[in-house]
């Protein structure tokens, strides 16, 4: 499921991003707020709605949606949530040693050397 989840966001990023190059350009953007092209209103008129203007914005929130489904489905999972955690492995209890039996008391004990 996560992975057709992926494969669905990467196709409406495509297509999301050849919706948005084919539109034209409005031609009020913010170089034309200082110039006084548009003097009526503050950001220009209302243009007309166009099919890839519809477009865009349907493929804009499936994409957000598609994002935010897979975000909550990622921290969800049993995963580990790092690589060394998944490589640490649990402690095993330690066991009682037995004592050597032949143990002399005047003996020094011997030096942890190679």
């Amino acid at each position: 499921m996560y992975t057709l989840l992926i494969i669905l966001l990467v196709l409406d990023s495509l297509v999301l991003g050849a919706v948005i190059l084919l539109q034209s350009g409005k031609g009020g953007g913010l170089a034309a707020m200082g110039g006084g092209a548009s003097t009526d209103t503050f950001l220009g008129g209302r243009q007309a709605v166009t099919i890839l203007t519809t477009m865009s914005w349907w493929c804009g929130g499936i994409f957000l949606g598609l994002s935010l489904l897979l975000a909550g489905m990622s921290t969800r999972g049993g995963q580990t949530r790092s690589v060394i955690e998944g490589q640490i492995e649990a402690p095993s209890p330690l066991a009682p040693q037995p004592l050597p039996l032949n143990v002399d008391p005047q003996t020094p004990p011997p030096q942890g050397g190679n």
